[in-house]
């Protein structure tokens, strides 16, 4: 494989990006939601870097099954949401692709009448996003490949390595 972004960039921007988050809320309680499953790793290591008082909590929205590389219909499951309403939210995702999921999971939880909504990303793939959505915190702007590791997978296998690295042989799309 081929790593694009080393384990110490990517803890390196993680740092970054939340001293940003915690500038931006400044002791304002926000409540971070995790896209399941790619973002744990993201979550994990961002929100030991915030300085703010914080709830976690986890979103699962889904347009990938088993081996599938081509999305299919995105289903959003609102029974893993805390209560959101008037609160800060800040969404939080591994990648942004083609930006159907993101800009799905942005109008639902516009819907539940939270008090503020800004999204952060780890990686944004250059020349595949459909949907206009600019996240407002971002961490790495990646090439149109497969991209696996840090949470990112395939088939649901290399979410474990520390670094973001190009599978070979997946010509495919990832949101």
């Amino acid at each position: 494989m081929n790593i694009l972004i080393s384990a110490e960039r990517i803890q390196e921007r993680v740092r970054t990006m939340a001293a940003e988050i915690s500038a931006d809320y400044r002791d304002r309680p926000l409540t971070i939601l995790g896209v399941l499953t790619g973002s744990l790793m993201f979550l994990a290591d961002l929100v030991r870097h915030l300085d703010l008082p914080i709830r976690i909590g986890l979103v699962q929205a889904s347009s990938y099954r088993g081996a599938a590389t081509t999305p299919g219909e995105l289903r959003i499951h609102p029974e893993l949401l805390p209560d959101v309403r008037n609160r800060h939210v800040l969404l939080l995702d591994d990648i942004l692709d083609t930006g159907r999921t993101l800009s799905r999971l942005a109008e639902h939880l516009r819907s539940l009448e939270v008090a503020s909504l800004r999204i952060a990303v780890l990686c944004r793939k250059i020349g595949r996003q459909e949907v206009p959505l600019e996240p407002d915190y971002q961490g790495f702007e990646i090439p149109n490949e497969f991209v696996v590791g840090y949470g990112l997978d395939y088939n649901d296998e290399y979410r474990h390595l520390p670094f973001v690295a190009v599978l070979p042989q997946i010509e495919s799309t990832q949101d």
